[in-house]
């Protein structure tokens, strides 16, 4: 047995992101400990949660809306990773590695919520 959002890439890639983005903000100075690295890993952590909240007993419209929650934590992911490359916290090589992970992550969530009636 398993719960639906299991079955999810979507769901397994943003669990993914979670646990790397968690490790990287341990490495932010510790001034940054209830900010920046508290702030990118709540962040990281609603992608995740929202989709599987979305996926449980909802119609197609909620579904599509707790989708667009994710989004938006990813996007807000993103901006955080900028703010630790400008901050220096992050060589332009984990930024990249880590935008990449997340553009490729929002897309397939597009393309997911995309299959939902709008």
């Amino acid at each position: 047995m398993s719960f639906k959002f299991e079955k999810l890439n979507i769901w397994k890639e943003a669990m993914t992101l979670g646990e790397d983005i968690n490790s990287l903000a341990d490495t932010f100075p510790k001034k940054e400990l209830y900010n920046l690295s508290s702030q990118i890993r709540r962040a990281t952590d609603s992608i995740a949660l929202n989709i599987s909240e979305g996926s449980i007993l909802q119609s197609d419209p909620e579904q599509r809306r707790f989708l667009g929650y994710s989004i938006r934590s990813l996007a807000e992911v993103v901006t955080c990773l900028y703010k630790a490359k400008n901050r220096s916290y992050i060589n332009d090589d984990v930024f990249k590695k880590k935008y990449d992970f997340c553009y490729k992550l929002m897309n397939m969530m597009i393309a997911y919520r995309n299959k939902f009636n709008s």
